[in-house]
């Protein structure tokens, strides 16, 4: 049936994106530079503030349809995800480019309280960092195993006040799973790493909940015939065996994608059961629901084509999952929702979504902080720096901007390492441009630089057509080349860089222009390298 066939090859982009390797994801993101960055106030929306807490919210408990604080006040958690800790990189993605710190501060500051952190099983019990990871902007990462690292992230979000949200994304780091088990890794071996992990965070109140599964599809079912495909079972065993180690922890059950009515909607946004089989644990008011929800870009669900649309999206959303809140039955969250908003579809369920998720007063965490999700993209542009103004003003109704303090302004504890500053402006007034070839010709331009490392442009242009083209540049001070895109890199140490065209540069056409670029570790760039172009 296409109705729940199109949502898994809807959502296969979003994933290969996240298990693509460095050089694959910075190729990607090589067409969507070129957009000037916005002015950090008015990109963030910044509220100024003389004093922002970077307290966090205790334990948090529900009470009908509402979340509650550790002061019993109602509370709404507005979340960011940021993917690559559940990808063969083992590690939250960008960190080849930017500071963790950086990160964590730039989310905190758009107006967000919590993160959700996909992870993998397999990452936090057998997985390494990759060697990719940018070490010297981010020196307190080195020789960590990818449970360390997510140590570290719990604690640099709780310096700020942010929560922390584990999100079971995959067993294997190399693909999503339909139910919570596959033949590598077990139900008993899903239950016990989601033990291990509530009693090392058990007086950590910055983690605030488990999700248990993402996004169960396919064979899954809320209860049905099948003990094997009964998430409704499986997600209440879970809940169980977490709360005899921290039954303080949020309990995050996600819907499936078949419904018990004969509906079909996103993997993990159907939770229409709940309203007869609902979750219940041993210890009450700490199950919060959560659905996934994407427009008609991630795939075209038929209720996109009604010719009532887009008003007739809350009464789905009702019947699917909205009525869980609504009716006092437990807290809702919706886990994910993203969209490049490039199409008016698009811009329209964005719209919908946001006003009912205000109206509500619903939890929520965006896919994605990451701008390397492939058919959603990110609240950063391909720099991971510079904001997505338009995705920010679009959910500026449920978001908080605040003015994060500096760290020496902050409570929060010093950081053991100095982090990275945030780069510098472009230290090349204009494009260095290259010699060597009447044939091919190149410019270097220096994009953005931080402390151990830059990212470098180069614009090459053929005046015939070429078969293969290199460029050389000097650089006293290159240690290596972490990623590049468009083209093949080598480095001499503290002495010049060569990269060779490649993938859809490999050759070049008569009048054509490809802009490629590359990310150096070095502690900083050349200034007016000289750049040496040759062609066949």
């Amino acid at each position: 049936m296409a109705e729940h066939s199109g949502p898994r090859a809807g959502f296969r982009g979003r994933f290969l994106a996240a298990t693509a390797t460095m050089a694959a994801v910075m190729l990607a993101l090589a067409g969507c530079g070129g957009v000037p960055p916005a002015s950090a106030p008015e990109a963030l929306n910044v509220v100024h503030a003389a004093n922002v807490s970077t307290k966090g919210a205790g334990w948090l408990h529900t009470d009908g349809g509402t979340i509650r604080d550790a002061a019993n006040k109602p509370y709404v958690i507005r979340a960011a995800n940021w993917f690559g800790l559940e990808t063969p990189d083992c590690v939250p993605h960008g960190l080849w480019t930017i500071n963790l710190n950086d990160g964590l501060r730039q989310i905190k500051s758009m107006g967000f309280n919590t993160i959700r952190l996909p992870y993998s099983n397999q990452c936090i019990t057998t997985g390494k960092v990759s060697s990719d990871t940018n070490f010297y902007a981010n020196p307190e990462l080195a020789k960590k195993t990818p449970q360390q690292v997510m140590d570290l992230f719990i604690a640099k979000s709780k310096a700020l006040g942010l929560n922390v949200i584990l999100d079971r994304h995959r067993p294997s780091s190399a693909a999503q799973s339909e139910l919570w088990y596959t033949p590598q890794y077990s139900e008993a071996q899903w239950i016990a790493d989601w033990k291990k992990l509530a009693t090392r965070y058990k007086n950590e109140p910055t983690v605030i909940g488990f999700d248990l599964h993402n996004e169960p599809h396919g064979v899954a079912r809320w209860g049905g015939s099948n003990p094997a495909h009964d998430w409704h079972a499986a997600a209440t065993r879970a809940g169980k065996a977490v709360q005899t180690v921290n039954s303080k922890l949020l309990i995050i059950v996600e819907g499936v994608e078949a419904q018990g009515n004969g509906s079909w909607t996103w993997w993990g946004g159907g939770l229409a059961d709940v309203a007869k089989k609902p979750v219940k644990l041993t210890v009450p008011n700490q199950v919060v629901y959560s659905p996934h929800d994407y427009p008609a870009s991630v795939y075209p669900q038929k209720w996109f084509s009604a010719s009532n649309y887009p008003a007739n999206l809350p009464g789905i959303w009702d019947a699917n999952w909205g009525y869980i809140s609504k009716n006092g039955i437990a807290p809702v969250l919706v886990g994910e929702f993203g969209s490049k908003l490039e199409t008016t579809s698009d811009k329209q369920w964005m719209g919908k979504l946001v006003s009912y998720l205000a109206a509500n007063g619903t939890s929520f965490a965006y896919w994605s902080f990451n701008p390397n999700s492939s058919d959603t993209g990110g609240l950063l542009k391909s720099d991971w720096r510079t904001p997505e103004t338009a995705k920010l003003a679009a959910l500026k109704p449920i978001l908080r901007p605040v003015a994060v303090p500096t760290p020496t302004q902050s409570a929060a504890p010093a950081p053991t390492s100095k982090p990275a500053p945030a780069p510098t402006p472009s230290k090349t007034a204009t494009p260095v441009p290259g010699t060597g070839s009447s044939a091919v010709a190149a410019k270097w331009s220096l994009q953005s630089s931080w402390n151990g490392g830059y990212v470098a442009q180069i614009s090459v242009s053929a005046s015939r057509a070429v078969n293969s083209w290199s460029v050389t540049f000097t650089d006293p001070n290159v240690i290596s080349v972490a990623n590049s895109w468009g083209m093949k890199c080598t480095s001499v140490t503290r002495k010049s860089v060569t990269c060779v065209g490649s993938d859809w540069t490999k050759t070049l056409r008569k009048g054509q222009t490809a802009t490629v670029g590359l990310q150096v570790n070095a502690p900083k760039p050349p200034v007016k390298p000289v750049v040496t172009v040759s062609a066949k």
